[in-house]
């Protein structure tokens, strides 16, 4: 387990404090519940909004962000190298940029991805309409900026194969990040389509075309839920999927036996209720990590 409290890349404060929230949840008792062995990492270091600069409006507090994506991707290079699952808990889904660059520094090159959000986080700062980072991940992760200073990074970029990235859950989409969808191969599952085809058959789907390249990281953005079902999010957007789909795709990627790291991120315990949202994050990483009704 590795924390980043970050909320740095995100137009809301609180979702720093979703690390606390999941592991008060006991997400660590219950995963060695399990039969696993779990040791928690603490989490990486990270700057206050109060006392940074923000920097170029386009993209806001990228140096900060930088810096803590750094030390993510080192501590997940350096779980990889000691036989360890990183499982990483955030924080805003701007620390997919460290978690990813970690995984493609550790096993040598992009992998696949199955990325649950409502949102595609494919803007740039040249497309973004507000300048979070926290809607650039992916972008990022693909190598699609065209600006420098996401490319210089020390890790290899891309982190992510286009062809083998797939979004699953989506429902909310900048008319930037359309134009970005329609010019390279990544997969897009929507809500619709989700409807029309069933869970199962979407995530069956997902794990096919993410399988095959150097690893295969989940990223589950807690708002890809219905706001019924997770209200502690900052970003929500009507029309989710529900309890029970997402934990079966949880359960799909552990019987899958395929996935090699997974990521919780943007709980935000300050617009939550009775911390439902980050129980909820521990039920899924726990239905991801095997767990089973009998």
């Amino acid at each position: 387990m590795i924390g980043a409290a970050l909320d740095l890349g995100s137009g809301r404060r609180g979702v720093d404090m979703g690390p606390s929230a999941i592991r008060y949840a006991q997400l660590g008792e219950r995963v060695a519940a399990l039969g696993h062995v779990v040791h928690d990492h603490g989490n990486v270091s990270t700057g206050m909004v109060e006392a940074l600069d923000e920097g170029d409006p386009t993209a806001r507090y990228w140096s900060a962000i930088r810096r803590t994506c750094e030390e993510l991707a080192d501590r997940v290079a350096g779980s990889v190298a000691d036989g360890e699952m990183p499982l990483v808990l955030g924080g805003d889904h701007s620390i997919a940029i460290g978690t990813l660059g970690g995984l493609a520094r550790a096993f040598g090159g992009p992998g696949g991805v199955v990325w649950l959000d409502a949102h595609t986080d494919i803007n740039s700062p040249s497309t973004s309409p507000s300048g979070n980072v926290h809607g650039m991940p992916l972008s990022v992760a693909l190598g699609l900026t065209g600006d420098q200073r996401f490319e210089d990074l020390p890790w290899p970029v891309p982190m992510a194969d286009d062809a083998r990235t797939v979004l699953v859950g989506i429902r909310s989409v900048d008319r930037g990040e359309r134009s970005q969808l329609r010019r390279v191969g990544v997969h897009v599952f929507t809500i619709a389509d989700i409807d029309r085809l069933g869970m199962r058959a979407v995530m069956e789907r997902a794990i096919e075309l993410a399988a095959g390249g150097t690893f295969l990281h989940a990223s589950f953005d807690m708002d890809v839920l219905d706001p019924d079902q997770a209200p502690g999010v900052g970003t929500p957007v009507r029309g989710g999927i529900t309890y029970r789909e997402g934990h079966l795709a949880m359960e799909m990627l552990a019987e899958s036996g395929l996935m090699s790291s997974l990521e919780l991120v943007e709980v935000n315990p300050i617009l939550d209720e009775r911390n439902a949202t980050g129980s909820l994050a521990v039920e899924l990483a726990l239905s991801a990590l095997g767990a089973r009704i009998l």
